[in-house]
């Protein structure tokens, strides 16, 4: 939410610098997250000043250029060559100086400098109304009154605004500070328990009058739950125009683009107030009647953006005699609204169930200013009050006359929330004691009137506007936010509880991987469980949207279902950073996918790994290699040995994911699925590179670990000894089946088997290839004699001669 300084002095006397006042705000509980600038005219005009142009002949150089001379205030005057038809000598004309800094209309910047065109020098520039942010002609210079002295700054000749807006992140509970009223209402209350008195400001409406009474426009509720009090009121002969300079800068600053004197008027009170309002052109409200109602399911009705909706029969409707013309509290119709021909209007004020408005807002995708309050709830005290003020500001700015009595259909009136305050649980939550002086002075600062007085505590009355403060503890909340966290003091003993938990609870296990990885270099991403449904297309899965658990009132429409995988949200992140020029990546991230299975929602946790790019940045002594299959499988592996799971078997994966992919598998459980991640899939994130991913089904992983704890052994004294075998095998065998066979025929000794080259030719007989095998061989209680290593290597031999067909190179 944007808060314009300036406009929020109008309701409240603070000299304080923006900064000073942010601190107090955020203290308050309306935090500020940044504090902009604000000019109306950009630049404001700084180093533009009045010129007095001496002579103007033509440039000896060019037809369409002059050379003028131009007086500044200054010892000598300037030349400056200019390009426009109607300057001429003896007008005052806007000089933007060497230096100056202007802005294009799109808001780029550029800097006068001294220069040569067509050969003559030009010192500064003689400026049109568009070049200076003033307006939007750029027919010719701007020619300024004759009276005015030449060097005099133009910034002190227009109505230049400056400004600074507050970036406030808004709770959704505080809806009574959804407005520059609101917010100074809280900086009231922070001020006084600061010992600073300063009245809170409010525009009277007191001169409200009915000119006279000659367009009345009946108002019917139908259905009151909806719609407890309705306000409207009309008035006529108005000149739609655009609105006055100080209206366009109060709304241009908090983001608002301003279109003429009535909408923008609306919106001003909105901002101001807190209130949305709705104008209706008079001339088009058949039988000059309101009915607030709701309508047939399927009836069309067309929204001021241009775009068709069917309406839901829950919809709440604002509507003339025969046809709907606004969405309650949400969207104006394009059949309604205000435009340049509108000379008369109905000015509507109302309250709308929050809920009613929320629901409809969703069903139609739309969220307003105005659906944006009446969803968190404005005050229903404040309705009439608004009218007035909105009435009040359009008469001024757009001339006519209020030509109706106030409607309100207000029939059952909301009292003020009633609540008992004691004492001893103020104490209890805040930890210390406040003054009871103390907590009456800031409950009048909020506007709760203390009722009745106890030895126990206080009856409270709870203004309209505070919705959000119902209970004790609400009231208590809000005299420690007024007081301030930050003058409670710390207390100098800590009570804890402590409980013994297992080594092995998942958050536990999640750390102690989460240290390995990072340890090795990988980064750990927290990616959004909410997804688009376009990826589902990617699965091989044809019953894949039926399986997904869809949102029932998704934000969008990218953002519909819950991940049934966690590949997509990697995807989107190495996209992100690859298209940052980021390219070499490894990334980790635990996480939760979910899943519809015979009507039941079941949620599962994952790990998974992301590699892509190369495994180092190249340098003068080694050249980058690029991540292959065999640095995943590795860092799968090591994962999973970390947990003490060392016994699964591999299988080729099936997910239809990966183009090379594998399964590892504990008898009918899937482990983990990892492999290079398809051309196709990476195609639709725009990637150009390799992707390599592992998915860990970490709800397994956790069932199968080890929980045994750390095991160790003492080093061995004794040598360990390495023999290689180079093996001709066939092209099916694999290297699992040589390590898993040696470990088969050698269970004492033998320590490890790793496969160091492997060579596929034409010198080599057809369907085969050779494996460089070593083994390491170790005894812990004596050194090893050649005849056991002879036999130990004999054995090997003969188990891959026999069961492999291996023959010896």
């Amino acid at each position: 939410m944007k808060i314009s300084y300036n406009w929020l002095k109008q309701f409240i006397h603070i000299d304080w610098d923006s900064k000073k006042t942010g601190e107090l705000l955020t203290d308050l509980g309306l935090e500020v997250e940044g504090i902009t600038p604000f000019e109306s005219v950009k630049g404001g005009l700084k180093g533009i000043v009045v010129g007095h142009v001496l002579s103007c002949v033509k440039h000896p150089n060019a037809d369409k250029l002059k050379l003028t001379l131009v007086d500044i205030g200054g010892q000598t005057s300037l030349q400056i060559v200019c390009g426009a038809p109607n300057v001429a000598a003896g007008q005052k004309v806007p000089v933007a100086t060497i230096g100056t800094k202007l802005y294009t209309p799109e808001g780029e910047e550029w800097t006068i400098k001294k220069g040569k065109i067509r050969g003559e020098e030009s010192h500064g520039m003689i400026c049109a109304e568009d070049e200076l942010g003033l307006g939007e002609s750029h027919d010719g210079i701007m020619i300024l009154e004759d009276s005015l002295e030449p060097g005099t700054p133009c910034a002190t000749l227009f109505d230049v605004e400056n400004d600074e807006v507050f970036e406030i992140g808004l709770t959704p509970n505080r809806a009574d500070a959804m407005s520059h009223f609101g917010v100074a209402r809280d900086l009231k209350a922070g001020l006084l328990q600061k010992e600073i008195k300063s009245e809170l400001i409010t525009p009277p409406t007191s001169h409200f009058n009915v000119d006279n009474r000659s367009l009345r426009i009946d108002v019917s509720v139908e259905d009151k739950e909806l719609a407890p009090r309705y306000c409207g009121v009309t008035l006529s002969n108005l000149i739609v125009q655009p609105s006055p300079d100080w209206l366009k800068n109060r709304l241009r600053a908090i983001g608002i683009a301003p279109k003429n004197n009535i909408v923008d008027a609306t919106n001003y009170v909105l901002h101001d107030l807190g209130q949305p309002l709705h104008a209706f052109d008079a001339a088009k409200i058949k039988g000059a009647k309101i009915v607030v109602k709701q309508m047939p399911k399927g009836t069309k009705f067309t929204t001021l953006d241009g775009i068709e909706r069917e309406l839901h029969e829950e919809d709440l409707m604002i509507c003339n005699e025969e046809k709907p013309m606004c969405i309650a509290g949400v969207f104006g119709g394009i059949h309604s609204g205000v435009s340049e021909h509108t000379t008369a209007i109905f000015l509507e004020s109302a309250y709308f169930d929050p809920i009613s408005v929320r629901k409809s807002a969703k069903r139609h995708g739309l969220n307003t200013d105005a659906s944006f309050r009446f969803e968190r709830g404005i005050d229903i005290e404040n309705v009439e009050y608004a009218l007035k003020r909105a009435a009040l500001l359009i008469k001024e700015i757009a001339g006519g006359d209020i030509t109706s009595d106030i409607v309100d259909l207000y029939t059952n009136k909301k009292n003020d929330f009633e609540v008992f305050l004691a004492f001893e649980k103020i104490n209890k939550l805040i930890g210390q004691e406040i003054p009871k002086d103390t907590i009456k002075s800031i409950l009048a600062s909020l506007d709760i009137r203390v009722k009745n007085v106890t030895e126990s505590g206080m009856g409270l009355s709870v203004p309209s506007y505070r919705g959000d403060v119902q209970r004790q503890v609400d009231v208590i909340e809000e005299i420690l936010r007024v007081y301030g966290y930050n003058n409670v003091a710390f207390s100098k003993k800590l009570n804890a509880s402590i409980a013994s938990t297992s080594a092995f609870e998942d958050h536990k296990v999640q750390h102690s991987v989460g240290n390995l990885l990072a340890a090795k270099g990988y980064y750990e991403i927290l990616t959004n469980s909410l997804t688009s449904p376009e990826y589902l297309t990617l699965l091989q899965d044809k019953a894949a949207e039926k399986k997904a658990v869809r949102l029932v009132n998704p934000l969008s429409g990218d953002l519909s279902i819950l991940r049934k995988t966690s590949i997509f949200s990697a995807l989107e992140v190495a996209a992100y950073n690859m298209n940052r020029k980021r390219q070499n990546l490894n990334f980790f991230e635990f996480g939760k996918t979910y899943h519809t299975v015979d009507d039941n929602r079941i949620e599962e946790k994952y790990l998974s790994i992301l590699l892509s790019g190369a495994t180092h940045e190249p340098s003068w002594i080694a050249t980058a290699s690029p991540t292959g299959f065999f640095q995943l499988k590795s860092i799968v592996e090591t994962v999973l040995h970390k947990l003490g799971i060392n016994d699964s078997t591999s299988r080729p994966d099936s997910s239809g994911l990966f183009t090379e992919g594998l399964s590892l598998v504990k008898g009918p459980m899937t482990l983990v699925a990892f492999g290079v991640v398809k051309k196709s899939i990476l195609k639709t994130y725009d990637i150009k590179q390799d992707v390599l991913f592992a998915n860990f089904n970490w709800d397994i992983i956790l069932k199968l670990m080890n929980k045994k704890g750390i095991t160790f052994t003492e080093i061995s004294k004794y040598p360990e000894v390495k023999r290689d075998f180079a093996l001709l095998l066939d092209e099916s065998v694999t290297f699992k089946q040589v390590h898993d066979l040696a470990y088969k025929n050698e269970r004492k000794l033998l320590r490890n088997v790793n496969l160091f080259d492997v060579y596929e030719g034409d010198k080599l007989p057809k369907g085969k290839k050779s494996y460089a095998v070593s083994f390491t061989i170790q005894d812990d209680t004596k050194t090893l004699t050649d005849k056991q290593i002879e036999k130990i290597m004999s054995k090997l031999q003969m188990g891959y001669e026999n069961e492999l067909n291996a023959e010896l190179r």
